[in-house]
């Protein structure tokens, strides 16, 4: 995610949205002959409050009221239904309007109201129709008995443990047959648990006998055994044969890799790239245990997930021709290719200067036949000087950011010692991995960082995940211009010197745990969580604080300090998905000594595309910091021009986020389109004593007042298997200020797209200089910022 400023398009923007917005303004019944009409509302009367939703359920798709938006969409792009775009009108159509009824009525049937009769209207004014849909539902049967007839006493022996606990039509409850459905399906998945691969739904029917004066119905359930036999057949796993095909066609011709693993597997790989156990870890039926359909998806579903096979359907099974219900199992897999490159590049615009983004992945998937994956990234951003201060050339490099690393990820724990395999509820992973990164920035520094670490990850449920890194070792190294050197020390800003210029070692460990991450691209209730802590206490074993002009290893300025963060979230859903989350995402971080900072890269910063979304990153706070207290003057405009996303950072983030999610558009040129309205608010602050002049510090009593809000609307175009993100936000309060010149957005509203007295007055308090004409440049004053990019933003 990137985000992007393009004050002359906004202008832009704001009219396509407009645009859309006057567009659906008109008619929508202008394409409509005159003996047609369109379903404009649905009314249900009649229908519990418990199922009145459900019913809606069952009217036509074809007659239910179009969405405002897909309907124009249709109108405005399709041309005339030749292309996929919106949705067509719901022309009235009298026979699927009895349909629909009909359907309904079944409904109510099926939910215990056995005399249930629906009756259908249609009102129609000005070629808009409301479909009226009226109720009898009549009295509610109730189960009065229930029994069973099954003669296999082991298959009697599992139903009576699900009725009795699981089950959800028992003697006194709602008669159901959608209910009835259920436990069906869910008693058959009992049975497949438990050995009888050869268990049908087929075999268990139910019989009822109503009685309609007294409202009760009497329920019977049957499972049949097989035809010819008194009992159901019970299996047990045999032998199991693995078979790898050469390529990502599948073939499994020529010479192959065959051996023998155990009393159980065979493997056979034609591609020559795994070895038995890379694969056999993760089959999780054993030689003489019952079958387990469980064991069987999650067999599949783990092979699957290791990243390194292209296909791996469900194991097909042979029964031995003896009388011993034994399986052979038989999992024919299809490897992905071994080695690939992806290139990304993206051009980026940022106040005024001009970048791009390039960076390569190579990944080979089967590393020492142990489905490792190894992974080389490489990444170059890039931003140019527009040579507008008056001093630097045009097209210099103003800052870059270079990063090159290597992992090395194994799908399993490796250990000193002997551990189970962690793979029932996910595979997991030890990473090997080492980074190195280079950052310029033209006039002031330049921080080149080592990072090695190693990191075990595994799932303790399907919704709890560890994280662990035992070890990490961090080598930065600092070096400031000497230019910029000499301005910061004659202006006392000692304190960034210290920030950038220094030579640190950090060693330490980090843990994360992570709740619900499975649960982030469904539609549903759930609270998601994720935690870090990160520990670096190790300095004080190394250290011995020699003062050496030219020191070793051991004498380096090891950093000492803790660090966490949290990100919490709550998600709300309801119809047509619609969608409420709120995120809390703290952080804090303390050093245990050294002057009482942190390093620069262990720091918090604000804003961004998936922060406070109103500010740039790096351009917000701290606390109520503002840039102009540096003063006027030549030298005061060095300093901000040189500090520049450097002195806004702290130990303390507060940051949340309000976003309110809805759909607008089914189909807009293959997407689906959803909206979002969102406020975000909070900041960053120090914790280390500063001059209050700065207000940088956190005060509790000053909390409010240090508070940034944004707020923002934007859309998101669903693809399926990614979504593109558009935002617009807006500073609503902006806590550089005091008092009620914090409300930016309400003092200022008419200079939201354009300059007058309050942008000039920021851009002179702000300046970083003049140009070659003689004008004044500097930090220009954004009411809105655009952000574009892949993913939702939390």
């Amino acid at each position: 995610m990137k985000a992007y400023i393009n004050p002359a398009g906004y202008r832009l923007t704001i009219l396509s949205i407009l645009f859309i917005i006057i567009a659906s303004g008109c008619s929508i019944t202008r394409k409509l002959d005159d003996s047609q009409s369109l379903v404009r509302k649905i009314t249900i009367k009649g229908v519990d409050d418990e199922f009145k939703d459900l019913a809606l359920n069952y009217i036509d798709k074809e007659q239910r009221p179009n969405n405002w938006l897909n309907l124009q969409f249709y109108y405005m792009f399709s041309q005339n239904g030749k292309k996929n775009i919106g949705e067509p009108p719901s022309i009235l159509d009298s026979n699927l309007v009895e349909i629909s009824r009909f359907q309904m009525e079944k409904f109510l049937r099926n939910k215990g109201y056995l005399k249930a009769k629906v009756a259908d209207s249609i009102s129609i004014k000005k070629q808009k129709a409301e479909l009226i849909f009226t109720a009898d539902q009549g009295p509610m049967f109730r189960v009065r008995n229930f029994t069973d007839s099954i003669q296999d006493k082991r298959v009697k022996s599992f139903y009576d443990g699900y009725h009795a606990k699981l089950a959800h039509v028992k003697p006194g409850s709602r008669f159901d047959t959608d209910s009835l459905a259920y436990d069906r399906d869910q008693l058959y998945l009992v049975m497949k648990r438990n050995g009888y691969f050869d268990f049908y739904r087929q075999y268990i029917n139910y019989h009822y006998d109503s009685t309609f004066n007294n409202s009760v119905v009497d329920v019977k359930i049957l499972i049949d055994n097989p035809e010819g036999k008194t009992a159901h057949p019970i299996y047990t796993i045999n032998n199991t044969i693995v078979t790898i095909a050469r390529n990502v066609y599948g073939r499994t011709t020529g010479d192959a890799d065959t051996i023998r693993v155990d009393s159980q597997f065979r493997f056979v790989d034609y591609s020559k790239r795994f070895t038995p156990r890379s694969v056999t870890d993760y089959i999780f039926q054993k030689k003489g245990e019952l079958y387990d359909i469980d064991k069987q998806t999650l067999t599949t579903t783990r092979l699957s997930e290791l990243n390194v096979f292209r296909n791996v359907p469900n194991p097909t099974y042979t029964k031995l021709g003896d009388s011993t219900h034994r399986l052979d199992t038989k999992i024919d897999i299809v490897p992905m290719k071994r080695m690939s490159d992806r290139i990304e590049g993206e051009f980026l615009f940022a106040n005024g200067r001009l970048g791009y983004n390039i960076g390569n992945t190579f990944t080979n998937r089967t590393m020492f036949k142990r489905s490792a994956i190894l992974q080389v990234k490489i990444n170059w951003s890039i931003l140019f000087d527009t040579g507008n201060d008056g001093r630097t050339v045009r097209g210099a490099i103003e800052n870059q950011d270079f990063k090159a690393g290597v992992t090395l990820t194994y799908p399993r724990i490796l250990a000193p010692f002997k551990i189970p395999v962690l793979g029932k509820y996910g595979v997991p992973h030890t990473t090997f991995s080492s980074n190195y990164q280079l950052f310029y920035q033209k006039g002031l520094v330049k921080r080149e960082s080592f990072l090695n670490s190693v990191t075990y990850d595994f799932f303790e449920t399907p919704d709890k995940r560890h994280t662990l890194t035992p070890i990490f070792f961090q080598y930065t190294s600092g070096s400031v211009d000497t230019t910029a050197y000499n301005v910061l020390l004659d202006q006392n800003r000692f304190s960034y010197i210290f920030l950038v210029d220094r030579t640190n070692l950090t060693m330490g460990s980090q843990y994360t745990y992570q709740l619900n991450a499975n649960k982030l691209n469904l539609l549903s209730n759930f609270v998601f969580f994720r935690g870090t802590l990160e520990v670096a206490p190790f300095s004080n074993i190394f250290n011995v604080g020699r003062a050496d002009p030219t020191p070793g290893f051991f004498d380096q300025n090891y950093s000492n300090y803790v660090r966490a963060d949290v990100d919490l979230r709550m998600y709300r859903t309801g119809r047509k998905e619609r969608q409420f989350v709120f995120r809390f995402n703290p952080g804090i971080g303390v050093p245990f000594d050294r002057g009482g900072e942190l390093i620069f890269e262990k720091n918090f910063y604000a804003g961004g595309a998936n922060d406070i979304r109103a500010w740039l990153p790096r351009t917000l706070g701290p606390g109520q910091f503002n840039r102009a207290v540096y003063g006027t003057g030549g030298e005061a405009d060095t300093l901000r021009s040189l500090l520049r996303y450097i002195d806004q950072y702290g130990q303390l983030k507060l940051t949340g986020n309000v976003e309110y999610r809805y759909k607008l558009a089914d189909n807009f040129f293959g997407s689906k389109l959803k909206g979002a309205v969102f406020v975000d608010f909070g900041n960053v602050w120090q914790l280390v004593e500063d001059d209050p002049a700065y207000k940088r510090n956190f005060r509790f009593n000053k909390l409010w007042e240090s508070t940034a809000i944004g707020i923002g609307t934007g859309f998101r175009f669903d693809l399926t298997f990614f979504v593109f993100r558009f935002d617009m936000a807006f500073k609503l309060k902006d806590p550089q200020f005091n008092g009620s010149d914090q409300w930016v957005l309400f003092k200022h509203a008419d200079e939201l797209f354009k300059t007058g007295p309050f942008k000039q007055a920021y851009l002179e308090a702000n300046k970083t200089g003049v140009d070659d004409k003689g004008r004044t440049i500097g930090d220009r004053y954004n009411f809105m910022q655009l952000n574009f990019g892949v993913g939702l933003p939390f």
